[in-house]
């Protein structure tokens, strides 16, 4: 098995190959988009306005960053008066017959792209993404944040574009499978990273945009029917998805395990801020300046202790909301683990737990009172 993984990507306007698949298939970076050139017979399933469903003797397939839009976000802004008609002058401008293209668009910039490639015996796969979800993350069954008619769309400001090209002969059921296993591997990388919603308390599983295209070669002679996760196809798209949308993410908004490793950063998605922590510290005894306990809190949430114990408290929380752990004895929980923290932080007294714990108010708020107390208090 072989991995290889391309983050070279030039900023130059003219075209600059960053990578050629096993198949042929050649991977260009232009200015503002990432055009892939396939050889002949290819099949794809795609979800882009552009020829998207399935289709055969597709020619190119590209990721495509438009300017910002002004104003009230409408596909009547968008040169062409449509997504579809977009779309085409796109490719044009390419160099591409929109006959024989698909295409996508992101808010993502295509310097930010990351290539991944895996292979074992007669099997290649390669992923090429492109990801940004610091602001339109989203968990599937969110509140919705717009209804579409008569055209009026939300603006594309993130998105997660996923092309994903195999060595092999895919008939359309076993492209549309290859879809499912790449979005499962997607929503594994974000979860990895634990991501927030910007929609809910809850960790993202992808952004409100996003898009995928899958292409096959029809002239292989290895025709492979299962995608799923138990055949080495499925694994190796898996792999894919995952180290390319990690990587990603990372370039293009710095999203990486070493920027999670933070009270403040994990504490986000439940909507608590220093202005909330503060709130509630000002109320608590201790030195009650409030530049002093900013300046301490920021230095004591980078804690890796305190980072560890938030992860676990917070997982108590999302288990109380999935319904899997009853509240009140997550709470009783919550608050043992929470005593602890003031030798872990080496404070140099102890609190009056009677008087700082609640097991009526709810975990991140019994939290937020016993990390205030430390800070205020001498760690």
């Amino acid at each position: 098995m072989t991995d290889n993984i391309s983050e070279n990507i030039d900023n130059n306007k003219d075209p600059v190959l960053i990578f050629e698949t096993a198949g042929k298939e050649k991977i260009y970076r232009c200015d503002t988009s990432i055009v892939v050139r396939l050889p002949p017979n290819r099949n794809a399933l795609t979800v882009s306005e552009l020829n998207g469903g399935y289709m055969e003797d597709l020619e190119a397939v590209f990721n495509h960053q438009p300017k910002p839009s002004q104003g009230k976000h409408s596909c009547c802004n968008l040169e062409g008066n449509s997504v579809p008609e977009y779309l085409k002058i796109t490719a044009v401008r390419l160099g591409l017959d929109p006959a024989k293209s698909t295409g996508m668009m992101t808010a993502a910039n295509m310097k930010n792209a990351a290539v991944s490639n895996k292979s074992f015996r007669d099997i290649d796969v390669t992923a090429i993404v492109t990801a940004g979800i610091e602001v339109n993350g989203g968990r599937a069954g969110d509140p919705a944040s717009f209804y579409e008619e008569d055209c009026e769309f939300e603006q594309i400001c993130g998105t997660i574009i996923t092309i994903l090209i195999i060595n092999a002969n895919l008939p359309e059921s076993t492209l549309a499978r290859a879809i499912v296993t790449a979005t499962e591997a997607k929503t594994v990388a974000i979860q990895q990273l634990m991501a927030p919603s910007r929609y809910s308390d809850g960790i993202a599983t992808g952004s409100g945009t996003d898009q995928i295209s899958v292409i096959s070669n029809l002239e292989s002679k290895n025709r492979l029917l299962n995608a799923g996760k138990h055949s080495k196809l499925g694994e190796l798209i898996g792999r894919c998805v995952i180290e390319a949308t990690t990587k990603a993410l990372e370039k293009q908004s710095g999203l990486c395990p070493e920027s999670q490793r933070d009270m403040m950063v994990r504490l986000e998605r439940f909507g608590i801020d220093e202005k909330k922590i503060w709130s509630i510290a000002s109320r608590l005894e201790g030195e009650n300046r409030r530049s002093v306990f900013i300046k301490n809190l920021r230095e004591f949430s980078k804690n890796p202790d305190v980072v560890a114990m938030t992860a676990s408290l917070l997982h108590i929380q999302d288990e109380i909301n999935w319904g899997l752990t009853p509240e009140l004895s997550g709470r009783r929980t919550a608050i043992s683990i929470m005593k602890t923290l003031p030798e872990l932080a080496g404070a140099k007294k102890r609190p009056q737990s009677d008087i700082l714990f609640d097991e009526r108010v709810a975990i991140i708020e019994n939290w937020i009172r016993i990390v205030s107390w430390c800070i205020k208090n001498g760690i």
